[in-house]
């Protein structure tokens, strides 16, 4: 298992919330992803996504980040992304997406896959959680192939619609808070956040909050994603440097790791690993 904490003052010069300097690519073998460059797509899976057609205010945010093992046979990460896929079908469920990431841009947490869901309550979350179709899928998908998993969830205000589009591009960001932070400087990293999507304008949803679920989390207590229309448009916020760079001074002492990450909501007829 990797360890959760990434130092801040050896992470952070490199990452921040929003910008980041490119990486070079690599050819990857299917069954396994380097996390520091982009992830491409091949034609071997078809995953599902379920989009609701409600909009409520608030929602519960739903991240499990995984890490296949690298020496696993190709076909099992197609399996496990079909079906994490297939719990779409569980009626607690408002939006769910699973597939590879698009590019990892932390060095010392180097995760390969994604699982986002989007629940109406935390009660609803508990009842995915616990339902056997779930607990199928994690037992015989998920578990044998995996050697590091990470989850956040937190309460989403305002984030506009429940459903992410298929092509969309997300750029999910975790943060661990100094230990003696406190409340004050917490609300400042938060509401720096909450102010990004106003100065960054290709973003098209921003979903942001605390993490009520702190057993997976490897210590990490914030949570955010920033959806864009697709990779072109996240990219281009990469060219921001200077804007970026002053949110990043913002909140830069109070950080003791940063984890991003970049990926693609698959459509049913695009393959994901």
């Amino acid at each position: 298992m990797l360890c959760g904490g990434v130092r801040a003052a050896a992470v952070y010069s490199r990452t921040n919330i929003l910008s980041f300097p490119r990486r070079s690519s690599s050819p990857l073998n299917a069954s396994y992803f380097r996390s520091t460059v982009r992830l491409s797509y091949t034609t071997q899976s078809q995953p599902s996504i379920k989009m609701s057609s409600t909009n409520p205010t608030e929602f519960i945010e739903h991240i499990v980040l995984l890490k296949v093992k690298p020496d696993v046979d190709p076909s099992k990460p197609i399996a496990m992304v079909n079906n994490l896929s297939s719990l779409s079908s569980l009626d607690s469920v408002l939006h769910i997406t699973a597939g590879p990431l698009l590019r990892s841009r932390s060095s010392s947490l180097t995760f390969t896959h994604m699982l986002h869901s989007r629940y109406a309550s935390k009660s609803d979350l508990d009842t995915y959680t616990a339902h056997p179709d779930h607990e199928a899928v994690a037992a015989k998908y998920v578990r044998p192939i995996v050697e590091d998993v990470m989850a956040v969830d937190w309460v989403s205000s305002g984030a506009g619609p429940v459903s992410v589009p298929p092509g969309s591009t997300m750029r999910v960001t975790f943060l661990k808070l100094k230990e003696d932070l406190g409340e004050n400087g917490k609300n400042e990293v938060l509401g720096v956040i909450g102010g990004i999507k106003e100065k960054f304008l290709a973003i098209e949803q921003l979903s942001f909050g605390e993490n009520f679920s702190p057993a997976r989390a490897k210590g990490f207590s914030i949570a955010s994603i920033a959806v864009f229309k697709g990779v072109n448009e996240l990219e281009a916020l990469d060219t921001e440097s200077e804007a970026a760079n002053e949110q990043k001074d913002l909140v830069r002492d109070k950080l003791d790791g940063v984890v991003v990450l970049d990926y693609v909501v698959p459509s049913p007829q695009t393959a994901s690993l």
